[in-house]
């Protein structure tokens, strides 16, 4: 993977542990960028003639990606207006579990519209805590990010498979915007019905884009009836007859999902096997460090599954020191979240270990 780096230019001066944030802008990219805009600014509105059929290429790029098929696609420009578009359209009546420390554009989208909600706490057994809530709630629907990010807890998802044939009337929701580009994954056998994500972290793709993934039938289960009856009485736009325009509606922005469409596919080049075993051996060693210097919380290094994320004692100074250092990291949570990706090395760990055992 370090022959990729020269790809990204912020690495050149500067240890990048901040993914989680945001992904980065490397030059093939930039290319593809530039190369978009040039034929806009030469062709007006003829460079968008094909973009039904360029938005189709997208959806199936993003479908064979992720082990879909391209019919359950929806485009979004971000994990939150798709998610939203969901919520508006079920029954208030409706149960939802959440986990209890979960992104605010999960919890926050159910809890700012009137769902009755319950929780399952996040750590060490949050497997255990998921299934325990649920029997106790009997929830209709659970929604939940992949991974958590704040201190990178990631669900089991092998649990998630047993959960839907336990439970095969939950509607289970994930946000995987902290999880896609890190591994290998096939949505059709996960046992998740609707999948969401953005694009511009692990997925490299930039801001603007992001996408839904829907089991058979669950586009259909989860649209309003009314919208579907007043969609098929719509004569002037055919479009509208498709489910997808719910959440497709106005234009979709070629420049933002065609940088999502070429960015998956340079994932695809270098493997995502490949990203997937570089990050493990990443994670594995910053973990292992970190939990020498007595760093992360005794659920971080007892469980058995977790994500490149992780969340390490220290305060503002501490991060504005690291700052200092040219070592990009977040201040979170009175923390700081370290996240690693297939560009970073060993060498960036050992960058911002060093700089940790200076300031202690």
């Amino acid at each position: 993977m370090k022959n990729l780096r020269k790809e990204f230019p912020v690495l050149v001066n500067n240890t990048y542990l901040n993914t989680a944030s945001s992904g980065l802008l490397y030059d093939s990219l930039l290319g593809f960028r530039q190369e978009h805009d040039l034929d806009f600014l030469i062709g007006g509105s003829t460079f968008r003639n094909n973009q039904q059929d360029f938005l189709t290429s997208v959806r199936k790029t993003i479908a064979d990606f992720f082990g879909s098929t391209s019919d359950n696609v929806v485009l979004t420009p971000n994990f939150s207006l798709g998610f939203n578009t969901i919520l508006n359209g079920l029954e208030k009546n409706q149960k939802i579990l959440l986990l209890d420390e979960d992104y605010p554009s999960v919890n926050f989208a159910v809890t700012s519209k009137g769902f009755e909600v319950s929780y399952a706490k996040v750590g060490l057994n949050m497997e255990q805590n998921i299934e325990t809530a649920i029997e106790k709630h009997k929830p209709d629907i659970f929604a939940f990010s992949l991974v958590q990010y704040i201190n990178g807890i990631a669900i089991n998802l092998d649990f998630l498979i047993s959960l839907k044939i336990k439970y095969p009337d939950l509607l289970i929701i994930a946000d995987a915007t902290q999880f896609c580009g890190t591994k290998v994954f096939d949505f059709k056998t996960s046992g998740i019905d609707i999948l969401g994500c953005s694009g511009y972290k692990w997925l490299l793709g930039g801001y603007g884009n992001g996408f839904m993934l829907f089991q058979e039938g669950i586009l259909d289960q989860v649209t309003p009836s009314n919208y579907k009856k007043n969609a098929h009485e719509v004569t002037y736009d055919t479009s509208y007859t498709n489910l997808r325009a719910r959440f497709e509606c106005g234009h979709l922005d070629t420049f933002n999902f065609g940088s999502l469409k070429y960015s998956l596919e340079f994932l695809n080049k270098i493997s995502l096997a490949n990203i997937e075993q570089n990050i493990n051996e990443l994670a594995l060693y910053t973990k292992t460090e970190l939990g020498k210097l007595n760093l992360l919380d005794h659920s971080i290094i007892q469980r058995q599954y977790h994500s490149s994320i992780f969340h390490i004692k220290g305060d503002q100074k501490l991060f504005n020191h690291l700052t200092e250092k040219n070592i990009i990291t977040s201040f979170r949570n009175s923390g700081i979240r370290i996240s690693v990706h297939f560009y970073n090395t060993i060498e960036d760990i050992d960058t911002m270990l060093k700089e940790l055992h200076r300031y202690r």
